[in-house]
């Protein structure tokens, strides 16, 4: 059996070859579970449920794993609205795109990880990232140097003097096209131990230490939808080469649901 799939980092179709023979491993960015699912959150799971059902079929051993952001700033946002727990507000959410992964009679994740469980392995991965001069710490948040990667921007194809992050402006940054790796702690915010003080982890830093966590430094598809090419999966790749893995060997991702011209959303 012959497979191509269209890889976003080389803009081409690419025959896939495993890099383990007989195994082919997965990763997907999963939800951020702040509310209900509607069908244009559950098109992704679909999507992948579909090739992972394809290479079963071809006879590879799939490790398909699809982690969970359950810490976020939308998620706390909405939590205190509702005067709930955070944690339970996020467990909620969680349970009910469960159950429409199964409504769509989706295959379970190998594992399906939460941000909240790694923060270890995202400690590491930053302190890691200080010691080669790839991250610094400002103020007790932890930003990661895009100018030290000089291939940054090609996953997305931007021109580093393009590019804009979306964040809100920080007096400890060196440059505006930095990303946030950890963000410092605030009153009446959950947070964790670091050697930079208190905080909880960005976006995009879950991802890389979740993903070499259960995959290893080198895997063969990251998948996700089209709004997240830039700037977590750029951002993703950028922090994980920068330490020398070989991060996703394809980068695929699925097209989003439309509606009168417009990306179905929240």
């Amino acid at each position: 059996m012959t497979l191509h799939l269209f890889d976003t980092a080389t803009r081409s179709q690419r025959e896939f070859v495993p890099l383990r023979a007989g195994a082919a491993s997965i990763y997907v960015c999963g939800a951020t579970v702040q509310g209900v699912p509607h069908i244009g959150h559950v098109r992704s799971s679909l999507n992948y449920d579909v090739l992972r059902r394809w290479l079963t079929a071809g006879g590879l051993d799939v490790a398909f794993v699809r982690n969970v952001t359950d810490i976020d700033d939308k998620i706390l946002t909405k939590a205190a609205a509702a005067r709930r727990p955070w944690w339970e507000w996020a467990a909620t959410h969680e349970r009910a795109f469960l159950a429409a992964y199964d409504a769509l009679g989706c295959l379970p994740s190998s594992v399906e990880p939460r941000a909240t469980g790694h923060v270890t392995q995202m400690v590491e991965l930053m302190q890691r990232l200080v010691e080669s001069d790839h991250a610094y710490a400002a103020g007790g948040d932890v930003y990661f140097d895009v100018r030290s990667f000089p291939d940054y921007g090609a996953l997305s194809g931007q021109r580093l003097d393009d590019v804009v992050q979306g964040e809100t402006e920080a007096v400890g940054k060196r440059d505006p096209r930095d990303f946030t790796l950890w963000k410092a702690a605030k009153p009446g915010e959950p947070a964790w131990s670091t050697p930079w003080g208190p905080g909880r982890p960005g976006w995009h830093l879950e991802c890389s230490a979740m993903a070499t966590f259960y995959l290893g430094p080198q895997f063969d598809i990251h998948g996700g939808g089209l709004d997240l090419v830039f700037p977590h999966h750029e951002n993703e790749r950028a922090q994980s080469r920068a330490l020398g893995h070989g991060f996703a060997r394809i980068w695929m991702h699925n097209g989003l649901l439309r509606f009168g011209g417009e990306k179905m959303s929240k």
